[in-house]
C-alpha cells in the first residue's frame, strides 16, 4: 500500500484576511485563533470582525506559546477543551503553525493555516518540528495533522520584513540538495523522483526569482517574481515532502540547524538562515569542490543570507573543543543525518562546519 499525505486547498490573494469568514464557515460555527503575538497583532481585529459578520463564534485569541513544544500543545489543549471548537485557525510562522497542526491531530480538529511569513513550508506539510520550551531541537512529530485550508493574505506577506522571505529562501533551496542526497538510499518511484524533479524546479525558480521578490519586499510593491517565490516557499516546497515523504526528507543541512540551536547565540537567527548555512556544511560533507560551494556562497550574498558562523552570532575562536565535539555528537544523532547516503560522523560534520565557514569568509573578505 502506499499513502500519499497533502495538504488542502491553497489561497492566495490580496485583503483574503478580511474576507476569511468566508471560508471558515465551511468547517463549523466555533473557532480558536491561535498564532504568535506579532501575527496576533496584526491579523486578530479583521478575523473577528469578519468570523462575527459570518456568524461564527470566536474564542478570545490565543498565544500558542513561544516553541512548538509538548507542553505548550497540551497547553493549548486544556484553555480550549471547555469550549469545544469545531476548527483551528493560527496565524503566524513555522512553529506556530507547527504546534496547532499537532494540536488538530490530538484532538482531531480541521486545521486553517494563515502563513503571515513566507518563512517555512510548515502551512503544507503533515509533519511537526518539535523543540523543549527553551526552543531546543527534539524531533520529527508524524503525530502532526496538514492544514485543511491555507489561506495566504499578499499584502500581510508584502509588509513583513524582508528577512522572513530570504530565511525562507534558504530553507526551501535546501530541499534540492537534501531531497537529491536522502533518495540516493531509496528504490526509485514516481512519488520520489518526481519530488526530487520538483525541488531541482523550485531551486532554478528561487537562483532566478529570489532577489527580485526580496526586492519587492523592500519596496512593499507585488511583483510576479513574489507571488512566484511566496507559492514556492509556502506550498511547492510542502509538496516535495509530500510526495517524498521519507524518501526525500531532510538531511544534512537540517541536521546541522538542529545542532547549532545548542548554542544559545542561535535563536535569535531564523530556521533559514541557519538552514543556508547548513547547506553549505552538506556540501563540504559531499565532498563539493570550493567553487560549487563559493557559488552558492554568492547567491546567498545577494539575498542576505548568512556564510559564516559570525554571520549568526557566533565567534568560532569562542567555542571550545569540548563544545565542537558536542555539536559534532549532537549533529549526527539528528535522524535527519540517517538520510545521508553515507555515514557521518561526529569529526566529519566538525571538518564541514570549518570548511564551510572559511569558504563563505574566504569569499567575504575577497569582496571587500
Amino acid at each position: 500500500m502506499k499513502l500519499v499525505s497533502g495538504h488542502g486547498k491553497y489561497i492566495r490573494g490580496v485583503g483574503l484576511i478580511g474576507q476569511i469568514g468566508e471560508y471558515v464557515g465551511a468547517f463549523g460555527k466555533r473557532a480558536c485563533l491561535f498564532g504568535g503575538m506579532t501575527s496576533l497583532s496584526l491579523v486578530s481585529d479583521p478575523i473577528t470582525k469578519s468570523l462575527l459578520e459570518c456568524g461564527i463564534e470566536l474564542h478570545p485569541p490565543i498565544w500558542y506559546g513561544g516553541e512548538c513544544s509538548v507542553n505548550n500543545i497540551h497547553n493549548l489543549e486544556h484553555l480550549v477543551e471547555e469550549f469545544r471548537p469545531d476548527v483551528f485557525l493560527v496565524a503566524g510562522g513555522g512553529k506556530a503553525i507547527d504546534t496547532v497542526k499537532a494540536l488538530g491531530f490530538l484532538l482531531n480538529l480541521p486545521v486553517i493555516a494563515i502563513p503571515t511569513i513566507a518563512s517555512t513550508c510548515a502551512a503544507s506539510s503533515c509533519i511537526s518540528i518539535l523543540y523543549n520550551d527553551k526552543g531546543e531541537y527534539i524531533e520529527i512529530s508524524r503525530k502532526s495533522k496538514s492544514p485543511d485550508l491555507i489561506l495566504v493574505d499578499t499584502q500581510i506577506i508584502l509588509e513583513a520584513p524582508v528577512r522572513y522571505l530570504t530565511s525562507g529562501i534558504g530553507d526551501t533551496i535546501a530541499k534540492w540538495f537534501e531531497s537529491k542526497a536522502a533518495n540516493q538510499k531509496a528504490e526509485s518511484n514516481a512519488f520520489n523522483c518526481g519530488a526530487v524533479a520538483l525541488a531541482r524546479f523550485v531551486y532554478e525558480l528561487l537562483l532566478k526569482e529570489g532577489k527580485s521578490a526580496a526586492e519587492s519586499v523592500h519596496k512593499r510593491v507585488a511583483s510576479r517574481e513574489l507571488e512566484d517565490v511566496i507559492d514556492a516557499i509556502i506550498v511547492v516546497s510542502g509538496s516535495i515532502s509530500n510526495y517524498g515523504g521519507d524518501d526525500c526528507r531532510t538531511a544534512a543541512a537540517h541536521a546541522v540547524y538542529s545542532g547549532l540551536t545548542i548554542f544559545p547565540e542561535v535563536h535569535e537567527v531564523y530556521h533559514g538562515e541557519i538552514v543556508a548555512f547548513g547547506i553549505l556544511t552538506q556540501l563540504a560533507l559531499e565532498g563539493r569542490p570550493d567553487e560549487e560551494i563559493l557559488e552558492l556562497v554568492s547567491y546567498y550574498k545577494q539575498v542576505n543570507l548568512p556564510s559564516t558562523l559570525s554571520e549568526m552570532g557566533l565567534d568560532p575562536a569562542l567555542i571550545t573543543d569540548e563544545k565542537w565535539q558536542t555539536l559534532g555528537s549532537v549533529t549526527v544523532e539528528i535522524e535527519d543525518m540517517v538520510n545521508m547516503p553515507f555515514a557521518v560522523t561526529a569529526q566529519m560534520v566538525i571538518d564541514g562546519i570549518h570548511r564551510a565557514d572559511q569558504l563563505g569568509r574566504t569569499f567575504t573578505e575577497a569582496k571587500q
